[in-house]
């Protein structure tokens, strides 16, 4: 890896571990998401519930007695690159057999096949390398074990992408891959078993309310080509000014994120 990606790893953990003690009253979004993506898995309480289990990108621990809930024998691992993501986590959604690990999933600090199955909500859309990430997943995971994730595909916060792009020419968004980009990196022996698109729409009366939500995640631009300083009211205001011209019929203003789900499994 080289020392610019590196940097923005770290960019991206220091801003998630800030943000722990607001992420779970503001991520209604990526809760509802995260409950989706469960019902993708197989059903507990079976001979074949699976005998280790990853939560990769785990957060706040929100995910952790769910997982808990629906496979109550299976020793659970959750990881998260942001330190004061798995502390809140620990405090908070306590599992005496759980394992925390603080960790990269483009460098997993865990032995090859040893998972059965990695859930993975709204993680790796951080990943700059998807071939380095797709090779971790390969490496950890037993013959059979599954990789059900969501993640963000390049639609995401179009509206907020395309007001700032009427401002100035600085990356101020986001941006992720697309789902054919990020599956060239699927190595051999890693199998997509199915993958399916949605968009969903956050509307709010008022822009203050989607940014304060997306602080409060931290989940606030992250790219290494991001505009450096501050951003002068003259252009904020221009920036608010653009984003009003999405004002739907309603009198609301929309926040499009683009969700791919996607399960693959291991030969």
């Amino acid at each position: 890896m080289n020392a610019a990606a590196l940097l923005d790893k770290h960019r991206i953990a220091d801003s998630f571990s800030r943000a722990a003690l607001t992420y779970d009253a503001a991520a209604e979004l990526q809760r509802q998401i995260g409950h989706q993506l469960l019902e993708l898995l197989p059903p507990g309480g079976s001979e074949a519930e699976p005998g280790r289990v990853l939560d990769l990108g785990s957060g706040t621990g929100y995910f952790t007695p769910l997982l808990r809930q629906r496979f109550a024998s299976s020793q659970l691992v959750s990881l998260d690159l942001a330190q004061g993501m798995l502390a809140y986590a620990r405090q908070h959604r306590p599992d005496p057999h759980a394992v925390w690990v603080c960790g990269d999933a483009e460098a997993l600090p865990l032995a090859s096949d040893s998972l059965d199955l990695i859930f993975s909500s709204l993680a790796i859309q951080w990943c700059e390398q998807p071939a380095r990430l797709f090779a971790e997943i390969a490496r950890v995971l037993r013959p059979g074990g599954r990789f059900v994730v969501a993640t963000l595909g390049p639609d995401t916060l179009h509206e907020l992408r395309d007001a700032w792009a009427r401002v100035d020419g600085d990356m101020h968004v986001n941006r992720f891959m697309p789902r054919e980009q990020l599956l060239e990196g699927l190595p051999a022996g890693l199998r997509l078993q199915d993958c399916c698109t949605e968009n969903r729409v956050l509307r709010y009366t008022q822009l203050r309310q989607l940014t304060s939500e997306l602080k409060g995640i931290g989940a606030h631009n992250m790219n290494q080509g991001q505009a450096a300083g501050l951003t002068g009211k003259a252009r904020v205001q221009a920036f608010k000014t653009a984003y009003e011209q999405h004002r739907d019929a309603d009198g609301l203003l929309p926040a499009t994120y683009q969700v791919y789900y996607l399960q693959l499994q291991k030969d």
